[in-house]
């Protein structure tokens, strides 16, 4: 396997270490209270941010949650694409660090802009989940044979671009409906019809211990995972105090150094996700490779490109492939989603 699959994610319900709260204390009110963690109030947000402060709390360091509701979380009824920026997200709980409200956030990693928001730093990456995205179907075998158990012309749920441009490019005959959501919602509206099959990450699925009747797992070289999918990320103020105590009870260094090379190539496309770009990064001893993809949304054209170098430079790996892949014919594909008239970051 080109990853390490790692147990789900285990919360438990007795003697929780923390309170969750929706009116955040300002940082001088808090003095030498718990610190506060920023989360957005879905199901699994809460899941990662309550199994983080579990972490903090064998260190010795209580957590109050602190319940923020996204841009992407209250408008709904829009693509992401429509709403437009980057930061869908995150950037409201960028504020509330900003702000003093709180003293760390818990992202999805995936959910992150290429840059962070001023003055702000990933302090921790946690241990990577399973990166890979998964097919479910509650009315057609995929479990065993993945895209070919569909039929021609089967409705596919899902609001990612790459995920789109990479299923068109390996069955063109699939139509495409926006899919928005948490991931029971997702779920609740695959058993409703409103889709024959949907993709979701699977990292996802196995941290709330949910699933379809039938799932497949795609292989990252053919679906492409998004850049940091199934990492969490831990975002504190630059210079906070709290910084090595998030780093020293939560990172870990290998999903770290993956998630840096990756967004790394993100940063010189100047992706995100309005834009069909996918990474994995792997270590193998002292050695990081970086598989990454950009693709045309009607899946006509498809660059795939790989590097590896040192594990101790995950940045340079990063940035040699994005070259790579701008040089292969992925500027011009990229150009479609985002023109610029000063060219790429390099």
């Amino acid at each position: 396997m080109p990853f390490r699959t790692r147990a789900p994610l285990r919360v438990s319900e007795a003697a929780t270490p923390f309170t969750v709260s929706r009116n955040v204390p300002t940082a001088l009110d808090r003095r030498d209270g718990p610190l506060v963690a920023a989360t957005r109030g879905s199901a699994l947000a809460m899941t990662q941010t309550r199994w983080v402060a579990q972490r903090l709390a064998v260190c010795g360091v209580a957590t109050s949650i602190e319940i923020v509701q996204t841009k992407g979380d209250r408008i709904l009824d829009r693509t992401l694409v429509s709403i437009g920026g980057d930061g869908l997200f995150v950037k409201e709980l960028e504020r509330a660090l900003a702000d003093g409200r709180a003293d760390y956030a818990v992202h999805s990693a995936k959910d992150l802009p290429s840059r962070l928001g001023e003055e702000l730093v990933l302090a921790a990456i946690c241990e990577r989940e399973d990166p890979r995205d998964a097919l479910l179907s509650n009315r057609f075998d995929v479990g065993t044979e993945g895209l070919d158990a569909l039929p021609q012309g089967a409705r596919i749920g899902t609001s990612s671009l790459r995920r789109r441009a990479q299923l068109a490019a390996l069955r063109p005959d699939l139509c495409f409906s926006d899919l928005r959501g948490n991931v029971d919602t997702r779920l609740r509206k695959l058993t409703a019809g409103e889709a024959d099959a949907i993709v979701l990450a699977n990292a996802g699925l196995r941290r709330l211990g949910v699933a379809a009747r039938y799932t497949w797992l795609f292989d990252p070289a053919e679906m492409t995972p998004a850049v940091a999918q199934g990492a969490l990320a831990v975002e504190c103020r630059a210079g906070a105090p709290v910084a090595q105590t998030l780093r020293a009870a939560l990172n870990d260094d290998a999903s770290e150094r993956c998630v840096r090379a990756e967004r790394a190539l993100l940063r010189v496309l100047e992706g995100g996700c309005q834009v069909p770009v996918g990474a994995h990064a792997t270590l193998d001893g002292e050695r990081l490779r970086l598989h990454a993809v950009i693709a045309s949304l009607d899946g006509t054209r498809v660059v795939r490109e790989s590097a590896e170098g040192p594990a101790g430079e995950p940045e340079r790996v990063g940035v040699a492939l994005a070259r790579q892949l701008l040089a292969a014919g992925g500027e011009a594909i990229l150009r479609a989603f985002h023109p610029t008239e000063g060219g790429f970051e390099s």
